[in-house]
């Protein structure tokens, strides 16, 4: 189970023809009553976006009522996918997702139980994440670069470690390279989501972390754990006063995580097409953008076309990078 050319061509083939429709004039009626599966615990950063987007769904041309939000934790988000694959096509169940299951999992998991192009379609991105790495009391205070972190690492190989909030996360695949690209042995040290690394961070067991930014910043402005550095193109509106990778010597580290709604494949193009809308519609919603941003997300929209188009580009851009660090599901 991979992508093709043909696959994905075909695929966007389809996104593209939806935004030609008027969803309002195209959708056969309003949904009742959808459901939105979330593959991580509620209270996560991503929980925020299914509830937040689900609730002003409500009244949309999509649906009646606000949207459902059913948690399927487990798996590095697999589950939630695997049950959009046997949902109804009809626009009553979507799954919200971060990028790394779509486009980073086919390179770890040889016998992935969905295929992210045949199995799913786009139907918009909702919130986009900056990760960062941030650093703990067990590292010296005089630690506040990237660089000085590897240098302090270097010296220190018995405590060099970093956490992420899942093996095969990209967070996981940053600090890997972090290392593999400068020459520092840092072992990682995966957990079930952000929360259990961080609190670790905080009280000293490990010496860093690389999670998404938002995870971090009560922390970091309590002076309990320090931001050093962020991965977004531009430095992250919730911490302007930490630089990021790319400022810093490590442009490589550069990525922008977000999170998008997917229906089951052969969902009917005008249904797509109405649930684009409305999405796009919720997220411009003040309430929303507020509340996205306590957690450290972004609120961002598209088209379903220009969703597919970047979960290509980075299934293409992290397949050599999954390869270097030699990570597959069964290491």
């Amino acid at each position: 189970m991979m992508y093709t050319r043909r696959h994905f061509m075909n695929q966007l083939g389809s996104a593209a023809a939806l935004t030609a429709l008027s969803p309002l004039a195209a959708q056969a009626q309003v949904l009742e009553q959808i459901k939105v599966l979330y593959g991580f615990p509620a209270g996560s950063a991503g929980d925020s976006v299914a509830r937040r987007v689900g609730e002003k769904l409500a009244g949309s041309p999509y649906t009646r009522n606000a949207a459902v939000v059913e948690n399927k934790p487990g798996a590095g988000g697999r589950i939630a996918l695997e049950s959009l694959k046997g949902a109804p096509a009809d626009g009553t169940v979507l799954t919200l997702s971060p990028f790394s299951c779509t486009s980073i999992y086919p390179h770890i998991y040889n016998k992935l139980s969905y295929d992210p192009v045949k199995d799913f379609v786009p139907v918009s991105i909702a919130a986009v994440m900056h990760h960062g790495l941030a650093v703990g009391p067990l590292v010296p205070a005089s630690v506040k670069t990237v660089k000085d972190f590897l240098a302090w690492a270097k010296a220190n190989p018995g405590q060099a470690n970093y956490g992420s909030p899942a093996a095969g996360s990209t967070p996981h695949f940053i600090g890997a390279l972090l290392g593999l690209n400068n020459g520092v042995e840092l072992k990682h040290v995966p957990y079930r989501g952000s929360i259990p690394g961080v609190t670790d961070v905080v009280g000293g067991q490990i010496a860093s972390m690389v999670t998404p930014s938002g995870d971090f910043i009560a922390n970091h402005k309590a002076g309990k754990l320090r931001l050093i550095a962020t991965s977004g193109m531009a430095r992250s509106p919730f911490s302007p006063e930490v630089a990021t990778f790319a400022e810093q010597g490590f442009p490589e580290l550069t990525t922008e995580e977000w999170f998008g709604f997917y229906a089951p494949a052969r969902t009917p193009p005008a249904v797509v097409a109405a649930a684009n809308a409305a999405i796009n519609v919720a997220i411009k919603e003040k309430a929303v953008i507020d509340s996205l941003a306590v957690v450290g997300l972004i609120a961002k929209g598209s088209t379903p076309g220009e969703m597919q188009i970047s979960q290509q580009a980075e299934f293409e851009r992290w397949g050599p990078l999954v390869k270097k660090v030699g990570f597959t599901a069964e290491s």
